[in-house]
């Protein structure tokens, strides 16, 4: 009787697994990228929150006057509100993590068109206006420069960092998230983020305008 031999495999066949194993991995690499990203968005919406709610709790000390135009705003709110700095870095902000008050990172701006020092009351539209959001480096890739220095302010088009910037913070930098003055947070496509006028939609004209005349200052 003849004993079955082991079959080893092929040329042929050890290729063809080859190939299939590269098919697959180029299938689940931009999926693993997407689900990433994703959770860096969460993760960016859910530091706004805690910027929103610390945000509140000044306010509420402070009889609703939007931080000192002479103190860096985050300084405001960390230690007393928030106790790590860690919640001013958005997860897109590749820069390494510090907890020393001198030199940490800063990726979110506050709205620098005028509203630093001013009543929260004098915010027409509450649910429209724009109060902190990344404020990104100039340049064509997501890079950020802020630090505890200086107050660290966001504007349309442009942060305070060195001039426009090209685009949002993640989806193909088509999006980019917003804590409004109401203290809701949401994603907003680059296009909404960056219109101040729009006779349909007035809201628009609420977003960098505090007085919602239709011109950011």
């Amino acid at each position: 009787m003849m004993r079955n031999r082991e079959r080893a495999f092929t040329l042929i066949e050890l290729l063809v697994v080859i190939t299939v194993i590269a098919i697959l991995t180029g299938l689940a690499f931009p999926v693993f990228n997407s689900v990433q990203e994703k959770a860096r968005a969460t993760q960016d919406l859910n530091n706004l929150r805690q910027l929103g709610i610390a945000t509140q709790s000044y306010l509420n000390d402070n009889d609703s006057i939007l931080f000192s135009p002479g103190t860096p705003w985050m300084a405001s709110l960390k230690p007393k509100y928030l106790s790590a700095w860690k919640i001013f870095q958005s997860p897109f902000d590749k820069r390494s993590a510090s907890e020393i008050d001198s030199s940490a990172p800063i990726s979110y701006g506050f709205n620098g068109h005028s509203v630093l020092g001013i009543s929260s009351d004098k915010i027409a539209r509450p649910p429209a206006f724009i109060l902190i959001a990344p404020a990104q480096a100039m340049g064509s890739g997501v890079s950020f420069t802020g630090g505890t220095g200086a107050a660290v302010t966001v504007y349309k088009t442009t942060s305070s960092l060195g001039g426009d910037a090209s685009g949002g913070i993640y989806n193909n930098r088509t999006r980019i998230n917003a804590l409004f003055a109401d203290l809701h947070v949401a994603s907003l496509t680059w296009t909404e983020f960056l219109l101040d006028q729009d006779n349909v939609n007035g809201d628009a004209n609420f977003r960098w305008d505090y007085g919602g005349h239709g011109v950011a200052p």
